[in-house]
């Protein structure tokens, strides 16, 4: 991305931190919702959430960054995403405290993840913006889940 460049973002929180994650891979942002259990699955993976007809796998966010588990609030959304893995997308809920704002980003206001100082591994990072407000964690979706994990989560979200 060059310095001119702008990427616009979805906003959302999670506890005290800010993330976004690109606009473009956002397919909806639905009420929170109670899911559809799914027995072995890994601990973040909630179960299944209906979206129109179709089930989307559905993950607790702060779980599978590291976070703690909250109760959910008026405030928490499913924020239904596109993940590109391998040679797919897998479409993945993911349970966020609150959904703030779209916001735009230039690339000269993107710094590289920091490798220390943060509570999560530093390769889920696609970059930092510095706000007044604080700052803002570009996530990079996609390395989220590791090529075992969406192995597991990819027959879930097919046979949906």
């Amino acid at each position: 991305m060059t310095d001119t460049q702008e990427i616009q973002t979805v906003t959302f929180g999670l506890g005290a931190e800010i993330f976004a994650v690109p606009v473009t891979l956002v397919r909806e942002i639905l009420d929170y919702r109670e899911t559809f259990r799914i027995p072995n699955g890994p601990d973040y993976l909630l179960g299944l959430t209906d979206m129109r007809g179709e089930g989307i796998a559905t993950i607790d966010f702060r779980l599978r960054l590291g976070m703690p588990h909250v109760e959910p609030t008026p405030n928490t959304r499913i924020l239904v995403v596109d993940v590109p893995v391998a040679d797919r997308v897998l479409v993945l809920g993911l349970v966020v405290d609150r959904v703030l704002e779209v916001s735009t980003f230039r690339g000269d206001q993107i710094g590289a993840a920091p490798d220390i100082g943060v509570r999560w591994p530093s390769e889920y990072i696609a970059g930092v913006v510095k706000r007044t407000e604080g700052f803002v964690v570009l996530v990079d979706v996609a390395r989220i889940f590791s090529a075992g994990e969406a192995a597991l989560l990819l027959p879930i979200s097919s046979a949906a």
